[in-house]
């Protein structure tokens, strides 16, 4: 049962009372009686049991047979027929006639004569001229002049450049912030936010009939504004606030000065000196030697050879010869032979397996749930309001608070 058919009686009752409550009829409209009274109405909760079925899963087990094939291997015979080709040897003669070069050997003599060069050797000797250099000493002045430099001390004015730091008074503007913390109110306006009003109930007069109705009290929802809030912070108010500072700084000064510097300078002076100088001269003497000289001189002479020399020469012969020869002849034979083979056979084979399924089964659940019920009463206006008795639906009497 879904949740809108479990309050489906409470939303009616609600809406029929909320509709029928402002329109009731005046409870003295009818009656003749002069007795003065008011309608009072009361809401009575009126408790009621309605059974719903709730859904349980259940998981079920059940037997279910089942077929699958299992292999079976098996092994048998098969006969296999081939065809063999096995060779046969025949053997027979045939006449071969080939050539042959049979060797010959022949002597002859040959004429190996030849020259030979001897070399002699003779000795001789010659006249040989050469020149002889003698080295003779001589002495020579020579003349060496060279350049002295002589110092010369000077006394000279010089002008420095000097650096000198003198101290300068400025004065630089600074702001300083001379401020205070000040207070400083913040409003924050209120959050909106929606609340009931209730409307008190009581008698009115129709316009269409002019008799006296009972106005039920009604809430109404409606946007309040909240007040504001007003927030007090400590803000800092600035004050900027000029300040002379003196400040000192060096600052450099050239100064020109004259100092007296003694300053050498050199003068060039040319000195003239003579020098002894040993000159070794080379003189040249012509001389003649005997050198014994060996020459060597070829001689050609002439050796009779005679060497004896053998030829071969083949001679061509013809040969006749018996040569055995084999053949083969191929003979075709059938075999047959037994070759195992393994075959694969499918087998049923039946089992029982548990298979789950879910059911779904519907469990009854009471439970029980009120009504609200308005019930329109008729009270004296004499009548004591401090407690009235009102029946119920289900035959107990509820008290309830009068107005």
């Amino acid at each position: 049962m879904s949740a809108l058919a479990r309050f489906r009686p409470l939303i009616v009752a609600i809406v029929t009372t909320s509709l029928v409550g402002p329109f009731a009829a005046p409870a003295h409209a009818d009656c003749g009686c002069s007795e003065p009274y008011r309608v009072s109405c009361q809401t009575v909760w009126e408790e009621r049991q309605v059974t719903a079925y709730k859904i349980e899963h259940e998981t079920v087990w059940e037997p279910r047979t089942t077929t699958s094939y299992r292999p079976v291997y098996e092994t048998e015979m098969r006969e296999r027929r081939y065809t063999v080709a096995r060779p046969v040897q025949e053997t027979s003669e045939r006449e071969e006639h080939y050539t042959v070069l049979r060797p010959v050997t022949e002597t002859f003599m040959q004429d190996a004569s030849y020259d030979q060069v001897r070399t002699v050797s003779e000795t001789a000797m010659t006249e040989q001229r050469y020149v002889v250099a003698k080295p003779v000493m001589e002495t020579q002045e020579r003349e060496q002049r060279y350049t002295v430099r002589r110092p010369v001390m000077e006394t000279a004015e010089q002008e420095v450049m000097r650096t000198v730091l003198q101290p300068v008074t400025t004065y630089r503007t600074q702001y300083v912030d001379q401020g205070q913390f000040v207070d400083h109110s913040t409003t924050q306006p209120g959050a909106v936010v929606n609340q009931v009003f209730t409307n008190p109930g009581g008698c009115m007069t129709d316009p269409q009939t002019g008799c006296p109705v009972f106005q039920p009290a009604t809430s109404v929802v409606a946007p309040v504004k909240l007040p504001d809030r007003v927030q007090v912070c400590k803000v800092w108010q600035p004050n900027v606030v000029a300040q002379q500072i003196p400040q000192t700084s060096m600052v450099q000064r050239v100064v020109a000065e004259k100092v007296p510097v003694q300053v050498c300078r050199y003068v060039d002076q040319e000195v003239v000196q003579k020098v002894p100088v040993q000159v070794c001269r080379m003189v040249e003497e012509q001389q003649v030697r005997q050198v014994p000289v060996t020459v060597s001189r070829d001689v050609v002479e002439h050796i009779d050879r005679k060497v004896p020399v053998q030829v071969c020469k083949y001679v061509p012969q013809e040969m006749v010869r018996k040569a055995p020869v084999v053949s083969y002849k191929m003979i075709t034979e059938e075999k047959v032979e037994q070759i195992p083979v393994q075959t694969c056979r499918m087998v049923a084979v039946e089992q029982t397996v548990q298979v789950a399924r879910c059911v779904e089964k519907r469990v009854p659940v009471t439970y029980t749930y009120r009504v609200p019920r308005t019930v329109v009463m008729k009270v004296p206006l004499d009548a004591p309001s401090a407690m009235e008795s009102i029946p119920s639906g289900d035959g107990q009497s509820r008290i309830i608070h009068g107005w």
